[in-house]
């Protein structure tokens, strides 16, 4: 298993209930009414506890190293679940450590199970990972050894309080406890596989884990003690060893570098030392809590239950949410963005229902997630410095999200009223009124209204709920949520494993040379390792030493030739594209085809970049950094970067934004950027430590990872970016640049097109021929040519309503020739189903209003028409009584639709329907006339 906040706490309900009552040691049930949160013994505080962990460490050779970002570089992985993630690459083998041994305080993210957050002692969606690793360097020894260090002699823990569980079959770590450390035999628990034996897949690294826990109870003695008994145990450090690669067959074989994988929860240990009864007590949540109270008028030591759990479900959720934030995750409804919005609208909605109004709240319009969100600001200094420096944005999404959310929730209440009202009618006989499952997870998800909220107002209306279909919708999202927070996975061997272990990293040219030589290090065809590769052949060849930049950053990577030369052959490659090896960055990959010979492992290689796409990436390069500096004067200083490309023929930036750019600020943005460029300023490109970098204010690329050293490229008084890309020498070198288009992509982000250097004097050709066609064709200046299309634009919208008119009066004519086909039934209905040939759908609705007046009530009208091949209309109207007496529009004509293979609906008075086999229509209108007789009565 991974090293994380064990699932076990959640197992049953009532173990979460016993457990958010268990005393902690010498610890009061529940704080007295407002207590301080200065805490007797500072040394205890969270802050200080990660401080001694990662100095515990350090003194022992751990080079301790910043969390990494809440949006994990890897792919596979929705947000960063684990302290063990960054270093996923170095556990395949995909790249070289670093450093033999290392030691973090990993932000982590899980929203698998939001459900629990508050109701049990110990559940989060954003805790920290305190973490020590080896890889390749110290075992099982050392790694016990330290972890019981830390845990007795570092934060005090008495002995008698820490049991240990070890895997079932591993002898060796028992011994090491027992014998080594000297744990009580009685104290140590052998567990199975589905404990303590992590694995990450089918096949992979894996290996044994030992856990610490810590207990709250030692007087209940040890016979019949349990460890999954979350009421007195609490699992706080968990220790993985990674010592086996499964194979395909399933068997285990030991692998020649064993790597430590630990993780100690930060939350659990303040629990533990602070003495309080569960995490959200502790001083790295409480603060939160208390702000959320005091707007909302509570105490939260003596608040009812429910008002507890709202509270921590706020001081959780706020927590995470301006973490996600800073990191640069803003509300969307798709992959990171919607964790955001949901949990910000969980805790608006919690809110709400705790009577936070915008009473007291002089600043944010009136929002009261920003003043919440200013307490774990205040806090974060220790935990991750960005946030400070992020605190405007991320005031400014949370504000924006909450009331455009209190809108919603209005809406909401809105569709509550007319679902029930139309429960109400459609109510099944004696069964009552019931609303539906979906309905009820719709107001849920979408608007968020509490399930308990729908049932009493629909108590009250005397409507019944769906509760199982609820859940049934509700279990379909969790299991789309747990999706996205998959253990991570290391799955071993593959080609990328193979040439870490085989091929040293590739040597980069490219910053001062188009052309170099190397060698032919590694050859891939087809996914697998080869010795040489024949003409015609698409491969991926390895080099020792490349002028060819591989993709990153942004910048896609660069195309060329490569000639190779052996003593026994030669060849040429066309390289089409150049990327990093999967996982990794120390080895780059050149996609090629072989145009001539054939290429073999060890061959001297004369690489040549194409130097004409280089220079404009190079261009685009460096006119993205001017755009953001741009940008930033132009829009605002919160603008911060949520993506980009850098391609030959264009740059895209996309921007973390509220509303759009507009055209002004654009057109000023423009002004800014050429102006740079006619300035001709030299760049200036240095290599220094990343700290030293921060603070001269250089400006991280999203979504990149940066190691001690990092390139910083310094546009002089303009901007300063870390940027491992590659850019002109002077800006003169762009010679001009365009914005080309802007616009949303998602809530809160907005993409900007534009064009700079050779592809900017392409852009502006193609656009001028245009122009110059428009005047040849209109005979007028180019300059004209806007005003002109003005003009037709409004002699075609006067013609097209003139023409709908026109359809309109001869769909009129025919129906009223029509009209006189209307039967009586014996109900006293008349009813009239025809076809209207010729007549388009807009046309077809005037003139069944038309005939429907004509029938007078109960009546009812069904048209159809076919104008265009492939494409049927169908309309119906009925009268008042026809729908009292249970025939509704929508229904009807969607049945109708089906036979000419679509579909439709709409009002129970009026609706419209299209199809695609017109062959069908007179089937489908003599089906209508069958069914309005069934249910009207038949002709008299």
């Amino acid at each position: 298993m991974v090293p994380s906040l064990p699932s076990r706490a959640a197992s049953t309900a009532a173990s979460a209930a016993s457990s958010e009552t268990a005393e902690a040691p010498t610890a009061t049930p529940t704080r007295p009414p407002s207590t301080p949160t200065v805490l007797a013994d500072p040394a205890v505080s969270g802050d200080n506890i990660r401080k001694r962990f990662l100095e515990f460490y350090a003194a022992r050779g751990h080079k301790v190293l910043p969390s990494s970002s809440l949006v994990p570089e890897d792919p596979t992985v929705l947000l960063t679940i684990a302290g063990m993630l960054q270093f996923k690459p170095i556990f395949l083998g995909q790249i070289p450590r670093s450093v033999p041994r290392a030691t973090t305080a990993q932000k982590c993210i899980r929203t698998n199970d939001v459900e629990n957050v508050g109701r049990t002692a110990r559940h989060h969606t954003f805790f920290e990972m305190l973490g020590n690793f080896s890889f390749g360097d110290y075992f099982k020894r050392e790694a016990i050894q330290w972890a019981w260090e830390l845990a007795i002699k570092e934060y005090k823990l008495p002995v008698e309080r820490v049991w240990i569980s070890v895997f079932e079959d591993d002898d060796e770590s028992l011994a090491i406890w027992r014998d080594k450390v000297g744990v009580a035999p009685e104290r140590i628990k052998r567990m199975g596989a589905a404990d303590n034996f992590w694995s990450s897949g089918p096949t992979g690294p894996c290996g044994p884990c030992s856990e610490m826990y810590f207990d709250f109870h030692p007087e209940r003695g040890h016979e019949g003690a349990s460890l999954e008994d979350d009421s007195r145990f609490i699992e706080f450090y968990n220790l993985v060893f990674m010592q086996y690669n499964r194979t395909a067959s399933g068997d285990l074989e030991p692998l020649k570098n064993k790597n430590i994988d630990t993780g100690l929860g930060l939350e659990r240990m303040a629990q533990i030392l602070q003495k309080v009864p569960n995490n959200y007590e502790t001083d790295l949540i409480y603060p939160i809590i208390q702000k959320a109270a005091q707007l909302a008028g509570l105490d939260y030591a003596t608040a009812d239950e429910r008002s507890k759990v709202m509270l921590k479900v706020i001081g959780d959720h706020t927590r995470a949410v301006v973490y996600l934030i800073s990191d640069g995750v803003y509300a969307s409804n798709i992959g990171r963005g919607y964790q955001v919005r949901r949990l910000l609208r969980r805790v608006v909605r919690m809110g709400r229902m705790l009577g936070i109004g915008r009473e007291g709240l002089d600043t944010h319009e009136g929002a009261f997630t920003p003043a919440i969100a200013e307490v774990v600001v205040g806090m974060s200094g220790a935990v991750d410095a960005d946030v400070s420096r992020n605190a405007g944005r991320i005031y400014d999404e949370l504000r924006r999200e909450e009331l455009r959310f209190v809108q919603t929730l209005e809406l909401g209440e809105k569709l509550l009223e007319r679902l029930l009202a139309t429960a109400t009618a459609a109510k099944d006989g004696d069964s009552g009124a019931v609303l539906s499952g979906k309905d009820v997870f719709t107001l849920y998800d979408t608007y968020g209204f509490p399930v308990e909220i729908t049932e009493e107002v629909a108590a009250e209306r005397g409507v019944g709920v769906d509760l199982e279909g609820f859940e049934k919708e509700m279990e379909t999202q969790r299991k789309m949520s747990q999706a996205a927070n998959v253990a991570v996975k290391l799955v071993a061997g593959g080609v990328s494993a193979e040439l870490a272990e085989k091929v040293a990293a590739t040597e980069f040219l490219g910053y001062t040379h188009l052309d170099g030589m190397g060698r032919v290090a590694a050859l891939v065809v087809g996914g697998s390792l080869v010795t040489e590769a024949t003409e015609g052949q698409e491969c991926e060849v390895v080099l020792d030493k490349t002028p060819f930049y591989a993709e990153s950053g942004g910048q896609i990577g660069d195309t060329g030739l490569v000639e190779v030369t052996s003593s026994s052959s030669s060849g040429l490659l066309r390289v089409l594209d150049t990327q990093k090896a999967a996982g990794g960055g120390a080895l780059f990959m050149h996609r090629a085809i072989v145009e001539a010979g054939t290429v073999t492992i060890g061959a001297s290689a004369s690489a040549k970049v194409d130097v004409a796409k280089r220079r404009r990436s190079q261009c685009h390069h460096t006119a993205t950094h001017l755009l953001q500096a741009a940008l930033k004067k132009v829009v605002g200083q919160d603008v911060s970067q949520a993506g980009s490309l850098v391609a030959f023929d264009r740059l895209r930036f996309d921007i973390n934004c509220p509303r759009p750019v507009t055209e002004e600020e654009l057109t000023r943005v423009e002004e800014l950027v050429n102006g740079w460029i006619s300035q001709a300023v030299p760049l200036e490109v240095t290599v220094m430590p990343i700290a030293e970098a921060k603070a001269a204010g250089a400006i991280a690329m999203f979504g990149e990872k940066y190691g001690d050293e990092v390139r910083v490229v310094n546009v002089p008084e303009i901007s300063l970016e870390l940027c491992g890309g590659t850019h002109v020498t002077n800006t003169a070198e762009i010679q001009g640049f365009k914005v080309v288009s802007e616009a949303g992509i998602a809530s809160g982000v907005r993409r900007i097109e534009a064009v700079a250097g050779p592809a900017m004097i392409e852009y502006l050709t193609a656009r001028d021929g245009i122009v110059k066609q428009l005047s040849t064709q209109f005979r007028i200046k180019g300059e004209e040519v806007p005003a002109r299309i003005a003009v037709l634009q409004e002699d075609l919208k006067g013609a097209r309503a003139e023409v709908s008119d026109l359809k309109a009066e001869l769909a009129l004519a025919k129906a009223q020739l029509l009209a006189g086909r209307a039967v009586k039934l014996a109900g006293g209905a008349s009813i009239l189903v025809e076809q209207v040939p010729g007549v388009d759908a807009d046309s077809l609705k005037v003139a069944a209003e038309q005939l429907l007046e004509g029938l007078g009530d109960p009546g009812a009208v069904i048209l159809g028409s076919s104008v265009e091949a492939g494409k049927v209309s169908l309309v119906a109207a009925f009268s008042p009584a026809v729908v009292k007496a249970g025939v509704q529009a929508g229904k009807f004509v969607g049945a109708v639709a089906k036979i000419c293979g679509g579909g439709g609906g709409g009002r129970p008075n009026f609706a419209q329907a299209g199809g695609k086999l017109p062959e069908k229509l007179e089937e489908a209108l003599a089906k209508a006339r069958a069914d309005l007789e069934s249910a009207l009565g038949k002709a008299s």
